[in-house]
């Protein structure tokens, strides 16, 4: 006869709708991305990665740098910010690729726990829908200037058209990156060589653009650190970098050689074109408002590029090809946002909500959130919005490359892989949790002036600092004792490739799944996540003793 008793207490058997059941629409967004699935090359996962940058926001900002601080604050700020990114985005890269998984898995088995991420995943979830903003108003611009459509419609058409590329995700983007790629460089790089070409005093003129600077075109400390913080908003963008990079093939000894080039190249090599755009932005400003551009419209992108394609073709063929140009960079990048922004939205919901729609839902989330910020006409404050974001995103990642770099490998306090499921996880982590917190809110203070006029410049290298130094002070004192709150899962009695979920009854790959005392089997990441039921009745030592942080997979 059935046991009774143990049907009347066994958890019912979870079902997902048809949204997250399917992997092309899914793409895995709050798991282990499955050696199954990643079925790309190197060279197709870095050329989706680098596709998702062709975003003119870089340009925006960098014309914004040149009239607002001058030549001078605005070139060494932005390759002072420049250097930050690339080198905390170095070890992001490698754990995203290596252990393929996005930046919220890895934030939570990097110093922050299991809900102390949730925090992050909305840090990064506003970078998504700050930049679509900021994207869809340049997209705006030129369907306004070229067609005459009025901005506010311009801002819903811009939105509209994203949402059935983002729909299936990765499988769509990376075709789309990769047809798009050559004739989008060939449309970047050709109106900078005609200027240079051409007109002799290109170079004079811009080096000398004083913009509405103090200081004209000249040096000034104070004013090159807030340029600087300006552009270190952008330090978030190695999140959109690994959604991409989780999806790289294993690194084996065939092609450990492209798999560095691809991940340096897609990780923090991001940067190195994205300085030389915010350069180039600067650049097009001066040469703009030589061309007759008033200089309070001077950093948008398409009077910066209807100013070079005049130096190729007849005036209405210049803004032709200029109208072109930022529409598919604008669809290039804010495909990406909004793809992000759905699996960000996805991992902070699906852990306070204890329920998960499927990312497809999210992305018409984040893109509402974006077309009001749009409508509000967020582009006419940009240095502001983006100044004080830099504060709180930069101490993320600091807290984030400190672990990865210092309480890693040097202290091994922190576990030396990456562990992101909930069942093996404390909920909080004081570690990057902690950092992060202090971080952000002692650079606030400093970015509103209250410590003074250099604190407030240098707020954002003040957040990168405290959270740098602070992560391992406190990974020290706590001797890493809030990584773990479990011994990692090793499923000894079989060594099959795929364990079944005994919640859904999927099959995944065995790095994403555990065991699980309430359900009495092994369970996957997402079922676990989702279980709003068992009141961690897996981690009874999460308040007690904590389990060895240094444990191995």
């Amino acid at each position: 006869m059935p046991d009774i008793a143990a049907d009347a207490v066994k958890p019912p058997r979870r079902s997902y709708n048809k949204l997250v059941s399917n992997p092309v629409l899914e793409d895995y967004s709050l798991r282990y991305a499955p050696k199954s699935f990643r079925k790309w090359s190197t060279y197709a996962v870095a050329s989706a990665a680098l596709g998702g940058i062709a975003y003119l926001a870089d340009q925006a900002i960098g014309g914004s740098l040149a009239v607002q601080f001058g030549f001078a604050n605005a070139f060494w700020g932005i390759l002072a910010a420049a250097l930050v990114i690339f080198l905390t985005g170095i070890p992001i890269a490698y754990y995203c690729a290596k252990y393929n998984v996005d930046v919220d898995l890895l934030t939570r088995g990097a110093g922050f726990g299991y809900l102390g991420s949730t925090i992050t995943s909305v840090i990064y979830a506003s970078f998504t829908f700050i930049f679509f903003a900021l994207e869809g108003s340049i997209m705006a611009q030129a369907f306004h200037l070229y067609f005459g459509i009025p901005l506010p419609i311009g801002y819903a058409l811009g939105s509209l058209i994203i949402i059935p590329l983002v729909v299936f995700g990765m499988t769509l983007l990376a075709k789309l990156q990769v047809w798009t790629q050559p004739i989008w460089l060939l449309l970047l790089f050709a109106p900078p060589v005609a200027v240079l070409a051409i007109d002799g005093n290109a170079v004079h003129d811009w080096v000398n653009f004083a913009g509405h600077s103090p200081s004209k075109a000249g040096f000034d400390w104070l004013l090159f650190g807030t340029a600087a913080g300006i552009a270190l908003s952008l330090i978030a963008q190695i999140g959109e970098q690994a959604d991409y990079l989780r999806f790289m093939p294993d690194k084996t000894e065939s092609n450990k050689t492209r798999w560095w080039l691809a991940v340096l190249c897609a990780g923090p090599g991001w940067v190195v074109l994205g300085a030389a755009k915010q350069l180039m932005g600067s650049f097009f400003a001066s040469v703009a408002v030589a061309h007759g551009t008033p200089l309070d419209s001077a950093n948008e992108p398409i009077q910066m590029y209807i100013a070079g394609y005049n130096y190729m073709f007849p005036a209405f063929a210049a803004l032709s090809v200029a109208t072109f140009f930022v529409i598919l960079s604008q669809i290039k990048i804010n495909v990406t946002n909004a793809y992000s922004g759905s699996l960000s939205w996805s991992n902070f919901f699906s852990r306070v909500l204890h329920a998960h729609p499927g990312r497809v839902v999210w992305i018409f989330f984040n893109v509402a959130i974006s077309l009001t910020m749009m409508e509000l006409n967020m582009f006419s404050v940009l240095g502001k919005i983006l100044g004080f974001y830099s504060n709180v995103a930069v101490a993320w990642i600091g807290a984030v490359t400190a672990d990865l770099v210092i309480n890693k490998p040097l202290l091994k306090l922190s576990p030396s892989f990456i562990e992101f499921k909930r069942a093996h996880l404390y909920d909080v982590n004081p570690v990057g949790f902690g950092s992060m917190v202090f971080a952000s809110v002692v650079s606030i203070i400093a970015f509103f002036g209250v410590l003074g006029p250099a604190a407030q410049a240098f707020s954002a290298f003040i957040a990168l600092a405290l959270a740098f130094v602070g992560s391992p002070i406190i990974a020290i004192a706590t001797k890493g004792r809030y990584y773990l709150a479990r011994a990692p899962f090793d499923d000894t009695s079989t060594r099959a490739t795929l364990l079944n979920c005994v919640s859904c009854g999927f099959d995944y790959e065995r790095q994403d799944m555990t065991s699980c005392p309430f359900h009495h089997g092994t369970i996957c990441s997402l079922c676990c996540s989702l279980e709003a039921s068992c009141d961690d009745m897996c981690k009874p030592a999460a308040g007690t003793v904590p389990a060895t942080a240094a444990g191995t997979l």
